[in-house]
Protein backbone atom coordinates (compact mmCIF):
# COMPACT_ATOMS: atom_id res chain seq x y z
CA UNK A 1 0.00 0.00 0.00
CA UNK A 2 1.08 3.38 -1.17
CA UNK A 3 2.08 6.03 1.83
CA UNK A 4 0.19 9.17 1.82
CA UNK A 5 1.51 11.67 0.52
CA UNK A 6 2.93 14.47 2.59
CA UNK A 7 2.06 18.11 3.25
CA UNK A 8 4.75 19.51 1.27
CA UNK A 9 3.96 17.15 -1.77
CA UNK A 10 0.92 17.89 -2.06
CA UNK A 11 0.88 21.89 -1.70
CA UNK A 12 4.05 21.90 -4.11
CA UNK A 13 2.24 19.85 -6.71
CA UNK A 14 -0.94 22.14 -6.66
CA UNK A 15 1.59 24.97 -6.85
CA UNK A 16 2.46 23.78 -10.32
CA UNK A 17 -1.09 24.05 -11.49
CA UNK A 18 -0.81 27.39 -13.21
CA UNK A 19 2.28 26.38 -15.34
CA UNK A 20 0.94 23.25 -16.00
CA UNK A 21 -2.00 25.04 -17.62
CA UNK A 22 0.63 26.99 -19.72
CA UNK A 23 2.92 24.50 -20.52
CA UNK A 24 1.40 20.87 -20.24
CA UNK A 25 0.81 19.92 -23.84
CA UNK A 26 4.92 20.86 -24.34
CA UNK A 27 5.29 18.25 -21.38
CA UNK A 28 2.99 15.86 -22.85
CA UNK A 29 4.84 16.12 -25.93
CA UNK A 30 8.25 16.22 -24.82
CA UNK A 31 7.52 12.85 -22.60
CA UNK A 32 6.47 11.54 -25.52
CA UNK A 33 9.15 11.88 -27.55
CA UNK A 34 11.53 10.25 -24.69
CA UNK A 35 9.22 7.38 -23.99
CA UNK A 36 9.42 6.64 -28.24
CA UNK A 37 12.82 6.22 -28.18
CA UNK A 38 12.38 2.94 -27.00
CA UNK A 39 10.67 0.92 -29.64
CA UNK A 40 9.27 -2.04 -26.71
CA UNK A 41 7.48 1.37 -24.59
CA UNK A 42 6.27 2.57 -28.60
CA UNK A 43 4.66 -0.55 -29.64
CA UNK A 44 2.81 -0.28 -26.31
CA UNK A 45 0.52 2.80 -27.58
CA UNK A 46 -2.33 3.54 -30.34
CA UNK A 47 0.07 5.75 -32.70
CA UNK A 48 -2.72 6.97 -34.78
CA UNK A 49 -3.64 8.75 -31.21
CA UNK A 50 -0.53 10.51 -31.30
CA UNK A 51 1.50 13.39 -33.08
CA UNK A 52 0.58 17.20 -33.41
CA UNK A 53 -3.17 16.29 -33.64
CA UNK A 54 -3.74 12.86 -31.75
CA UNK A 55 -5.63 13.07 -29.01
CA UNK A 56 -3.58 11.43 -26.56
CA UNK A 57 -1.27 13.85 -25.53
CA UNK A 58 -4.54 16.49 -24.80
CA UNK A 59 -6.32 13.36 -23.10
CA UNK A 60 -2.66 12.98 -20.88
CA UNK A 61 -2.15 16.59 -20.46
CA UNK A 62 -5.97 16.50 -19.08
CA UNK A 63 -5.06 13.84 -16.57
CA UNK A 64 -2.02 15.61 -15.29
CA UNK A 65 -3.97 18.63 -15.00
CA UNK A 66 -6.68 16.78 -13.07
CA UNK A 67 -4.25 14.80 -10.86
CA UNK A 68 -2.67 18.19 -9.94
CA UNK A 69 -5.55 20.16 -8.78
CA UNK A 70 -7.37 16.87 -7.10
CA UNK A 71 -4.35 16.00 -5.22
CA UNK A 72 -5.93 16.66 -2.23
CA UNK A 73 -9.14 15.34 -3.28
CA UNK A 74 -8.37 11.94 -4.92
CA UNK A 75 -11.76 10.33 -4.86
CA UNK A 76 -12.36 12.62 -7.14
CA UNK A 77 -10.30 10.71 -9.66
CA UNK A 78 -11.33 7.30 -8.78
CA UNK A 79 -13.50 6.87 -12.43
CA UNK A 80 -10.76 7.91 -13.90
CA UNK A 81 -7.95 5.68 -12.42
CA UNK A 82 -10.74 2.86 -13.18
CA UNK A 83 -10.79 4.03 -16.87
CA UNK A 84 -7.23 4.11 -16.88
CA UNK A 85 -6.54 0.18 -15.37
CA UNK A 86 -8.90 -1.12 -17.77
CA UNK A 87 -7.05 0.83 -20.20
CA UNK A 88 -3.60 -0.58 -19.26
CA UNK A 89 -5.18 -4.06 -18.64
CA UNK A 90 -5.86 -4.33 -22.56
CA UNK A 91 -2.49 -2.91 -23.23
CA UNK A 92 -0.80 -5.27 -21.49
CA UNK A 93 0.56 -2.77 -19.27
CA UNK A 94 2.72 -4.58 -16.29
CA UNK A 95 4.83 -2.95 -13.46
CA UNK A 96 8.16 -2.83 -15.29
CA UNK A 97 7.26 -0.60 -17.77
CA UNK A 98 6.09 2.29 -14.96
CA UNK A 99 9.83 3.46 -14.23
CA UNK A 100 9.95 4.38 -18.40
CA UNK A 101 7.13 6.55 -17.74
CA UNK A 102 8.47 8.46 -14.43
CA UNK A 103 12.01 9.14 -16.21
CA UNK A 104 10.37 10.37 -19.36
CA UNK A 105 7.60 12.61 -17.23
CA UNK A 106 10.05 13.70 -15.09
CA UNK A 107 12.93 14.57 -17.73
CA UNK A 108 9.95 16.19 -19.53
CA UNK A 109 9.17 18.50 -16.93
CA UNK A 110 13.08 19.59 -16.19
CA UNK A 111 13.13 20.26 -20.19
CA UNK A 112 10.09 22.41 -20.63
CA UNK A 113 10.19 24.80 -17.33
CA UNK A 114 13.89 25.24 -17.26
CA UNK A 115 14.92 26.00 -14.04
CA UNK A 116 11.41 27.00 -12.47
CA UNK A 117 11.77 22.93 -12.21
CA UNK A 118 13.57 22.78 -9.05
CA UNK A 119 15.09 19.83 -7.48
CA UNK A 120 11.58 20.06 -4.29
CA UNK A 121 9.09 20.44 -7.79
CA UNK A 122 10.92 17.08 -9.30
CA UNK A 123 10.93 15.06 -6.04
CA UNK A 124 7.50 16.41 -5.65
CA UNK A 125 6.07 14.99 -8.51
CA UNK A 126 8.42 11.99 -8.56
CA UNK A 127 6.65 11.13 -5.16
CA UNK A 128 2.92 11.57 -7.00
CA UNK A 129 3.67 9.89 -9.75
CA UNK A 130 4.89 7.11 -7.62
CA UNK A 131 1.58 7.62 -5.23
CA UNK A 132 -0.36 7.27 -8.85
CA UNK A 133 1.45 4.37 -9.76
CA UNK A 134 1.50 2.00 -7.03
CA UNK A 135 -2.35 2.60 -6.70
CA UNK A 136 -2.49 1.81 -10.50
CA UNK A 137 -0.35 -1.30 -11.01
CA UNK A 138 -2.25 -2.98 -7.80
CA UNK A 139 -5.91 -2.46 -9.24
CA UNK A 140 -3.86 -3.96 -12.77
CA UNK A 141 -2.87 -6.70 -10.92
CA UNK A 142 -6.37 -7.59 -9.90
CA UNK A 143 -7.73 -7.45 -12.71
CA UNK A 144 -4.83 -9.63 -14.52
CA UNK A 145 -5.58 -11.96 -11.84
CA UNK A 146 -9.45 -12.09 -12.48
CA UNK A 147 -8.82 -12.80 -16.10
CA UNK A 148 -6.51 -15.60 -15.10
CA UNK A 149 -9.14 -17.10 -12.81
CA UNK A 150 -11.81 -17.05 -14.66
CA UNK A 151 -13.20 -20.36 -16.82
CA UNK A 152 -12.40 -19.49 -20.06
CA UNK A 153 -10.00 -16.64 -19.17
CA UNK A 154 -6.38 -15.83 -20.32
CA UNK A 155 -3.40 -13.22 -19.64
CA UNK A 156 -1.41 -11.31 -22.79
CA UNK A 157 -2.34 -12.20 -26.11
CA UNK A 158 -4.27 -15.47 -27.20
CA UNK A 159 -4.67 -16.25 -30.85
CA UNK A 160 -8.31 -16.23 -32.33
CA UNK A 161 -9.34 -17.44 -35.77
CA UNK A 162 -11.94 -15.42 -37.60
CA UNK A 163 -14.78 -17.75 -37.93
CA UNK A 164 -17.12 -15.51 -39.90
CA UNK A 165 -17.61 -11.83 -41.79
CA UNK A 166 -20.96 -10.41 -41.94
CA UNK A 167 -21.41 -7.00 -44.02
CA UNK A 168 -24.04 -4.93 -41.68
CA UNK A 169 -23.99 -1.92 -43.37
CA UNK A 170 -21.67 0.16 -46.15
CA UNK A 171 -19.23 1.30 -43.77
CA UNK A 172 -19.93 -1.46 -40.83
CA UNK A 173 -18.47 -5.28 -40.55
CA UNK A 174 -18.93 -8.10 -38.20
CA UNK A 175 -16.26 -10.10 -37.59
CA UNK A 176 -16.91 -13.68 -35.40
CA UNK A 177 -13.96 -14.70 -33.28
CA UNK A 178 -13.28 -17.99 -32.09
CA UNK A 179 -9.83 -19.24 -30.50
CA UNK A 180 -7.76 -21.58 -31.95
CA UNK A 181 -7.56 -23.30 -29.06
CA UNK A 182 -11.16 -23.99 -28.86
CA UNK A 183 -11.35 -24.15 -24.90
CA UNK A 184 -14.03 -21.52 -24.72
CA UNK A 185 -13.65 -17.77 -23.41
CA UNK A 186 -14.30 -16.16 -20.14
CA UNK A 187 -18.04 -14.50 -20.26
CA UNK A 188 -17.21 -10.13 -20.86
CA UNK A 189 -19.54 -7.69 -19.79
CA UNK A 190 -21.76 -6.08 -22.00
CA UNK A 191 -20.36 -3.12 -23.17
CA UNK A 192 -16.43 -4.17 -22.88
CA UNK A 193 -13.84 -4.75 -25.54
CA UNK A 194 -11.17 -6.65 -27.14
CA UNK A 195 -7.83 -5.27 -27.60
CA UNK A 196 -6.05 -6.52 -30.82
CA UNK A 197 -2.36 -6.45 -31.70
CA UNK A 198 -1.90 -6.17 -35.73
CA UNK A 199 0.78 -6.90 -37.24
CA UNK A 200 0.31 -5.21 -40.70
CA UNK A 201 3.53 -5.19 -43.24
CA UNK A 202 5.32 -1.66 -43.56
CA UNK A 203 4.07 -0.68 -39.78
CA UNK A 204 5.27 -0.87 -36.35
CA UNK A 205 2.80 -3.46 -34.31
CA UNK A 206 -0.42 -1.57 -33.92
CA UNK A 207 -2.99 -1.87 -30.83
CA UNK A 208 -6.73 -1.07 -31.24
CA UNK A 209 -10.06 -1.26 -28.69
CA UNK A 210 -12.93 -2.82 -30.32
CA UNK A 211 -16.45 -3.07 -28.25
CA UNK A 212 -17.95 -7.02 -28.53
CA UNK A 213 -21.06 -6.51 -29.52
CA UNK A 214 -22.67 -9.97 -28.90
CA UNK A 215 -23.50 -10.99 -25.75
CA UNK A 216 -21.82 -13.73 -23.72
CA UNK A 217 -21.69 -17.26 -25.20
CA UNK A 218 -18.87 -18.76 -23.82
CA UNK A 219 -17.51 -19.66 -27.12
CA UNK A 220 -16.82 -16.50 -29.53
CA UNK A 221 -16.11 -13.17 -29.31
CA UNK A 222 -18.35 -10.78 -32.27
CA UNK A 223 -16.68 -7.13 -32.82
CA UNK A 224 -18.32 -5.06 -35.53
CA UNK A 225 -15.76 -2.02 -36.94
CA UNK A 226 -16.61 1.00 -39.15
CA UNK A 227 -13.93 1.44 -41.67
CA UNK A 228 -12.95 4.68 -40.86
CA UNK A 229 -11.46 7.41 -43.67
CA UNK A 230 -7.42 6.48 -43.49
CA UNK A 231 -7.93 3.81 -40.51
CA UNK A 232 -4.99 1.50 -40.94
CA UNK A 233 -6.36 -0.85 -38.52
CA UNK A 234 -10.27 -0.88 -39.58
CA UNK A 235 -9.18 -0.82 -43.06
CA UNK A 236 -7.06 -3.74 -43.11
CA UNK A 237 -9.70 -5.83 -41.01
CA UNK A 238 -11.97 -4.77 -43.94
CA UNK A 239 -10.00 -5.31 -46.85
CA UNK A 240 -7.85 -8.35 -45.15
CA UNK A 241 -9.69 -9.92 -42.68
CA UNK A 242 -11.19 -12.99 -44.10
CA UNK A 243 -12.69 -16.36 -42.59
CA UNK A 244 -9.61 -18.25 -41.18
CA UNK A 245 -7.08 -15.08 -40.55
CA UNK A 246 -5.60 -15.45 -36.87
CA UNK A 247 -5.57 -12.49 -34.94
CA UNK A 248 -3.97 -11.85 -31.68
CA UNK A 249 -6.53 -10.83 -29.03
CA UNK A 250 -6.30 -9.87 -25.39
CA UNK A 251 -9.42 -10.61 -22.50
CA UNK A 252 -11.98 -8.48 -22.21
CA UNK A 253 -12.04 -5.08 -20.31
CA UNK A 254 -13.54 -2.03 -19.83
CA UNK A 255 -15.44 -0.18 -16.45
CA UNK A 256 -18.56 0.85 -19.03
CA UNK A 257 -20.77 -2.36 -18.71
CA UNK A 258 -24.75 -3.00 -18.42
CA UNK A 259 -25.49 -3.65 -14.61
CA UNK A 260 -25.87 -7.98 -13.86
CA UNK A 261 -29.51 -7.66 -12.75
CA UNK A 262 -31.15 -4.02 -13.97
CA UNK A 263 -33.75 -2.35 -11.89
CA UNK A 264 -34.78 0.37 -13.02
CA UNK A 265 -35.39 1.16 -16.76
CA UNK A 266 -32.56 0.59 -18.91
CA UNK A 267 -31.98 3.44 -22.09
CA UNK A 268 -29.56 2.54 -24.60
CA UNK A 269 -28.59 5.53 -26.41
CA UNK A 270 -26.15 5.61 -29.78
CA UNK A 271 -24.64 6.97 -32.69
CA UNK A 272 -23.37 5.63 -35.82
CA UNK A 273 -20.94 2.57 -34.99
CA UNK A 274 -21.64 3.31 -31.06
CA UNK A 275 -24.54 0.52 -31.41
CA UNK A 276 -22.10 -2.34 -30.85
CA UNK A 277 -22.05 -2.20 -26.90
CA UNK A 278 -25.76 -1.37 -27.14
CA UNK A 279 -26.37 -4.42 -29.24
CA UNK A 280 -24.33 -6.78 -26.65
CA UNK A 281 -26.55 -5.01 -24.01
CA UNK A 282 -29.76 -5.41 -25.62
CA UNK A 283 -29.09 -9.21 -26.70
CA UNK A 284 -27.87 -9.65 -22.68
CA UNK A 285 -31.17 -8.20 -21.72
CA UNK A 286 -33.09 -10.36 -24.04
CA UNK A 287 -31.54 -13.87 -23.52
CA UNK A 288 -31.92 -13.08 -19.22
CA UNK A 289 -35.59 -12.18 -19.99
CA UNK A 290 -35.15 -9.40 -18.06
CA UNK A 291 -38.47 -7.75 -17.09
CA UNK A 292 -37.40 -4.00 -17.09
CA UNK A 293 -38.51 -1.33 -19.45
CA UNK A 294 -35.54 -0.79 -22.53
CA UNK A 295 -35.60 1.66 -24.91
CA UNK A 296 -33.29 1.08 -27.77
CA UNK A 297 -32.30 4.59 -29.53
CA UNK A 298 -30.38 4.68 -32.72
CA UNK A 299 -29.07 7.61 -34.53
CA UNK A 300 -27.52 7.04 -38.55
CA UNK A 301 -27.01 9.17 -41.39
CA UNK A 302 -29.67 6.75 -43.71
CA UNK A 303 -30.24 2.76 -44.61
CA UNK A 304 -27.00 2.42 -45.92
CA UNK A 305 -25.17 3.14 -43.08
CA UNK A 306 -27.54 1.79 -40.77
CA UNK A 307 -25.97 -1.31 -38.74
CA UNK A 308 -28.13 -4.65 -37.70
CA UNK A 309 -31.59 -3.00 -38.03
CA UNK A 310 -32.90 -6.16 -38.22
CA UNK A 311 -31.61 -8.16 -35.78
CA UNK A 312 -32.47 -5.23 -33.16
CA UNK A 313 -36.08 -5.44 -34.13
CA UNK A 314 -36.04 -9.46 -33.60
CA UNK A 315 -34.17 -8.64 -30.40
CA UNK A 316 -36.78 -6.33 -29.67
CA UNK A 317 -39.53 -8.75 -30.53
CA UNK A 318 -38.68 -11.67 -28.14
CA UNK A 319 -38.11 -9.16 -25.83
CA UNK A 320 -40.65 -8.06 -22.44
CA UNK A 321 -40.24 -4.75 -22.76
CA UNK A 322 -37.92 -3.18 -25.44
CA UNK A 323 -38.92 -0.32 -27.79
CA UNK A 324 -36.79 0.77 -30.52
CA UNK A 325 -36.42 4.13 -32.51
CA UNK A 326 -34.69 5.06 -34.97
CA UNK A 327 -33.26 8.24 -36.36
CA UNK A 328 -32.18 8.67 -39.67
CA UNK A 329 -30.29 12.16 -40.21
CA UNK A 330 -30.65 12.34 -44.00
CA UNK A 331 -33.04 9.53 -44.88
CA UNK A 332 -32.14 8.59 -48.84
CA UNK A 333 -34.68 9.54 -51.70
CA UNK A 334 -35.80 5.86 -51.13
CA UNK A 335 -36.70 5.56 -48.06
CA UNK A 336 -40.14 5.33 -45.89
CA UNK A 337 -40.51 6.45 -42.77
CA UNK A 338 -42.42 4.13 -40.65
CA UNK A 339 -40.39 0.84 -42.73
CA UNK A 340 -37.19 2.07 -42.85
CA UNK A 341 -36.45 4.37 -39.97
CA UNK A 342 -38.42 6.04 -36.95
CA UNK A 343 -38.02 9.43 -37.12
CA UNK A 344 -36.18 11.82 -39.68
CA UNK A 345 -33.60 14.17 -38.24
CA UNK A 346 -31.09 14.18 -34.88
CA UNK A 347 -32.02 13.10 -31.92
CA UNK A 348 -33.09 16.04 -29.90
CA UNK A 349 -32.98 16.68 -26.33
CA UNK A 350 -36.38 17.52 -26.21
CA UNK A 351 -37.21 14.05 -27.89
CA UNK A 352 -34.84 12.19 -25.51
CA UNK A 353 -36.00 13.67 -22.44
CA UNK A 354 -40.05 13.68 -23.45
CA UNK A 355 -39.73 10.10 -24.37
CA UNK A 356 -37.79 8.57 -22.31
CA UNK A 357 -37.91 7.70 -18.62
CA UNK A 358 -35.50 10.58 -17.38
CA UNK A 359 -36.43 10.60 -13.65
CA UNK A 360 -35.74 7.00 -13.04
CA UNK A 361 -33.74 5.21 -15.82
CA UNK A 362 -30.51 4.35 -16.09
CA UNK A 363 -28.68 6.08 -19.38
CA UNK A 364 -25.67 3.73 -21.54
CA UNK A 365 -24.60 6.01 -24.40
CA UNK A 366 -22.13 5.32 -27.10
CA UNK A 367 -21.13 7.69 -30.16
CA UNK A 368 -19.17 10.15 -31.47
CA UNK A 369 -17.80 13.23 -29.01
CA UNK A 370 -20.50 16.14 -30.11
CA UNK A 371 -23.18 12.89 -29.99
CA UNK A 372 -22.09 12.22 -26.46
CA UNK A 373 -21.51 15.87 -25.08
CA UNK A 374 -24.92 16.66 -26.18
CA UNK A 375 -26.52 13.95 -24.87
CA UNK A 376 -24.85 13.82 -21.31
CA UNK A 377 -25.43 17.80 -21.29
CA UNK A 378 -29.15 17.28 -21.76
CA UNK A 379 -29.70 14.48 -19.28
CA UNK A 380 -27.62 16.33 -16.46
CA UNK A 381 -29.98 19.63 -17.49
CA UNK A 382 -32.57 17.37 -16.96
CA UNK A 383 -31.60 16.46 -13.50
CA UNK A 384 -30.60 13.21 -13.91
CA UNK A 385 -28.00 11.78 -12.00
CA UNK A 386 -24.51 11.66 -12.68
CA UNK A 387 -24.53 7.78 -11.53
CA UNK A 388 -27.17 7.33 -13.94
CA UNK A 389 -25.71 8.54 -16.72
CA UNK A 390 -22.90 5.63 -17.98
CA UNK A 391 -21.03 6.28 -21.55
CA UNK A 392 -18.17 4.82 -23.63
CA UNK A 393 -16.30 6.95 -26.55
CA UNK A 394 -13.78 5.37 -28.69
CA UNK A 395 -10.26 6.87 -28.54
CA UNK A 396 -8.78 8.63 -25.32
CA UNK A 397 -11.24 10.77 -22.93
CA UNK A 398 -9.89 13.59 -23.84
CA UNK A 399 -13.62 15.38 -23.70
CA UNK A 400 -14.46 13.10 -20.68
CA UNK A 401 -17.27 15.16 -19.88
CA UNK A 402 -17.19 18.49 -21.29
CA UNK A 403 -20.85 19.53 -20.21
Amino acid sequence: MSQPLGAQTIALVKATVPALEAHGLDIVHEMYSRMFRNPDIRDLFNQSHHGDAGSQPRALTGAILAYASNIDNLSALVPAVERIAQKHVGLQILPEHYPHVADALLGAIKAVLGDAATDEILAAWGEAYWFLAHILIAREERIYAEQKETIGGWNGWRDFRVEDVVRESSVIKSFVLRPVDDKGVMPHKPGQYLTFWFDIPGHPPIKRNYSISAAANGQTYRISVKREPHGLASGWLHDHAAAGTILKVAAPAGEFFLAARPERPVVLLSGGVGLTPMVAMLEALVATGSSVPVHYIHGTHNRQTHAMREHVRALASRGKAVRVTDFHQTPLADETAGRDYDLAGLITDGWLIANTPASEADYYICGPRPFLRAAVSALSLAGVRSDRIHYEFFGPADELLAA
